[in-house]
């Protein structure tokens, strides 16, 4: 049986998703209907799907009800598969729930629950910015191959509510000639997968007091996409590790989709990485779901 669904398409930095409202989490969706909607050539086409739930209307969100966070984040990767939490995602997220008037970021900070918990986000002047919360560095090396990369490199795993591998590379025409049309093979391989982040610091690698890096990414489920606000931040956090003591807490990432802003803050229970940039809606919609 087919029945039609609402949808907003938007973007963070090229990274787009498609947006569907379910309020009362009413909407049951398969693995291969999301997919379909992801499709690029035969649905709407997406990195990934944001369904806007209120969190109550969940079993996963009745924590983040509790906590105060009245809409909850359904991420879904284009393959359909769930996932913990998407850095540009929750930033259209936002801008969604600000549009049709759910949310006021100007009237204070608006708490969103995820599968990696609540995230408070705030107006910037990129956009938005989302504290992503406490993060883990962990130095045990994982060995990374990749087409078009000469020999494997280790990575360092980064864990910012959802994992991360960070390369770091030599010079951007490196960066350039990496394939990613298919997976990265990870070895170890972590049992849930990892998103994988290839980087090039600037030289020098400060200016002006902020960081400065560029970056690709495969992020699992999806494949190679134009942007990952966690690997941004993920690839910003190696960074800042690999450079010791004397790094600098403020970062600005290239991806091929635009730049992005990382802040590294002090708080009660340990430092917290934030990302900042903008977010878009495209258009909106209604598509047959069958």
């Amino acid at each position: 049986m087919s029945h039609s669904i609402a949808f907003t398409k938007g973007h963070g930095t090229g990274n787009d998703f498609v947006i569907v409202p379910d309020r009362d989490g009413e909407l049951v969706m398969s693995d291969d209907q999301v997919a379909a909607l992801c499709d690029r050539r035969f649905g709407i086409g997406g990195d990934g799907l944001l369904r806007v739930v209120r969190s109550g209307a969940l079993p996963e969100g009745v924590a983040a009800a509790e906590a105060g966070a009245e809409w909850f984040m359904d991420y879904r990767n284009a393959d359909g598969s769930a996932a913990e939490m998407c850095g540009n995602g929750i930033r259209v997220f936002l801008r969604y729930l600000e549009v049709v008037g759910w949310a006021d970021p100007d009237a204070g900070p608006v708490q969103i629950g995820t599968r990696a918990g609540v995230k408070t986000l705030t107006r910037s002047e990129r956009g938005y910015e989302v504290d992503l919360g406490a993060f883990v560095v962990t130095d045990d090396d994982v060995l990374v191959r990749a087409r078009g990369l000469e020999v494997a490199r280790p990575g360092v795993s980064i864990d910012v509510g959802n994992p991360h591998i960070v390369v770091a590379l030599g010079s951007e025409a490196e960066l350039g000639a990496i394939d990613l049309g298919r997976a990265p093979a990870l070895d170890p391989a972590p049992d849930a997968g990892a998103n994988v982040e290839f980087v090039v610091p600037s030289d020098p690698l400060v200016h002006d007091g902020v960081g400065t890096i560029e970056m690709r990414v495969f992020e699992r489920g999806v494949g190679e996409t134009l942007s990952c606000g966690t690997g941004v931040a993920a690839a910003a956090l190696a960074v800042r590790h690999w450079a010791g003591s004397a790094a600098p807490d403020g970062w600005s990432v290239t991806v091929p989709g635009g730049e992005l802003g990382v802040r590294v803050i002090p708080t009660d229970e340990g430092p917290h990485v934030l990302l900042s940039g903008s977010a878009h809606l495209v258009y909106s919609g209604e598509i047959t779901l069958a």
